[in-house]
């Protein structure tokens, strides 16, 4: 699900301080600059909830305007992921994001650990070589 979220170079930015849902494009545009601290023309997904966490917009350029969707909740509240205290946005996953939206309340997931290779996790190990330096000359010389 990883490489899918990061297929894209698209990214994700959720505000985390409260909106007012009466911002159109512009005041939007300009909460993006302020707020997030990013260009608002860059072609990234920004992500407001209302003052009372039943509303969501999503501002976004597409080459040659605005767009921008809004969600309305008719009974709930969106359920959105822990921020650290002072902080003013946080970047999410597109799986993310599509769970906040189907209705999952990311305060209650849990990340397991997982393994991740390290940069050198591809090389090899001297212990290692003498057997693949066999391995190589036995396929030279059997294919000779």
């Amino acid at each position: 699900m990883h490489s899918l979220d990061q297929a894209q170079a698209v990214r994700i930015w959720l505000a985390t301080e409260k909106t007012d849902m009466r911002c159109g494009f512009d005041r939007l545009a300009e909460r993006v600059k302020t707020v997030i601290g990013v260009d608002p023309l860059s072609g990234h997904l920004f992500v407001f909830r209302s003052r009372r966490g039943d509303r969501l917009k999503i501002l976004l350029w597409d080459q040659d305007g605005f767009v921008l969707w809004y969600k309305r909740l008719e009974t709930g509240v969106f359920k959105l992921p822990r921020v650290e205290e002072g902080q003013r946005a946080v970047e999410l996953r597109a799986s993310e994001l599509a769970m906040v939206l189907d209705g999952i309340d990311m305060t209650q997931l849990k990340r397991v650990p997982r393994y991740g290779r390290t940069p050198e996790a591809g090389r090899t190990k001297i212990g290692n070589r003498k057997r693949e330096e066999k391995v190589n000359v036995w396929k030279h010389s059997a294919a000779g």
